[in-house]
């Protein structure tokens, strides 16, 4: 699958500069880079609801002494 981004000069100057200091090609750059932004907004949101959750008494949590003594240490 190909796929076509609009770039000005300067992008694609920055891009190409850090491709090539990963020792990576464009493509695998523009890739990993749109992946990993969508790996962060998911994280995110996971971490919203667990926020939430927290917020509502509908989570449970421990403390470090707590989770220390549930598993024995």
């Amino acid at each position: 699958m190909n796929v076509t981004i609009r770039m000005t000069d300067e992008q694609r100057k920055i891009a190409d500069s850090y491709a090539k200091c990963e020792g990576i090609s464009l493509s695998e750059a523009i890739k990993r880079a749109f992946f990993e932004a969508i790996e962060d907004e998911y994280d995110l949101a996971e971490a919203k609801e667990v926020s939430e959750r927290i917020k509502n008494g509908t989570e449970k949590t421990y403390s470090l002494d707590e989770a220390e003594r549930l598993m024995g240490l």
